[in-house]
């Protein structure tokens, strides 16, 4: 359904950047990966497990920096195009949850995704990556992590 007609009952949460104090880091890559891991420790992640895709990507265009996720698109044509029902809009909040579970591995949101923001992640079955704003935490991990608080969290009615 479009959000158009959606009544949210929440914001939607976005993630920015400022890419005028991005540096390049990577460290909001590096904490996506530990959080989204399974011990949520930084050494084990790199040093006993597969780390997972980080679901935020630093994009460098010549001088510039900056990070790259998903947007939670008013318009979401990743949602509009998945064929498993796998990704589709919280009619609540309107983020855009991905379930693993029912991704069969297509890649037509990756195709769609106007922002570039999905990716494949192919640790154990070929499935789609992309934020989910950490939902187990108040502030999603690149976010509070950031040394130079590149990012920031909106809520946008």
């Amino acid at each position: 359904m479009h959000r158009f007609f959606l009544k949210l009952e929440v914001p939607v949460k976005r993630i920015y950047a400022k890419e005028e104090v991005c540096i390049g880091c990577r460290l909001c890559e590096i904490y996506c990966q530990v959080e989204h891991s399974g011990s949520k420790n930084i050494i084990k992640t790199f040093k006993e497990e597969t780390p997972p895709p980080s679901l935020i990507i630093v994009e460098e265009v010549g001088p510039v920096s900056f990070a790259l996720q998903c947007r939670h698109c008013d318009e979401p044509y990743c949602a509009y195009s998945c064929i498993a029902g796998a990704i589709y809009q919280d009619e609540r909040t309107g983020e855009i949850i991905h379930d693993p579970d029912k991704c069969i591995g297509c890649w037509t949101c990756v195709l769609t995704c106007t922002k570039g923001a999905i990716w494949p992640d192919r640790r154990e079955r070929s499935v789609a990556a992309r934020c989910d704003l950490c939902p187990d935490r108040e502030i999603p991990a690149c976010v509070e992590m950031c040394p130079n608080e590149a990012l920031y969290l909106v809520d946008e009615d």
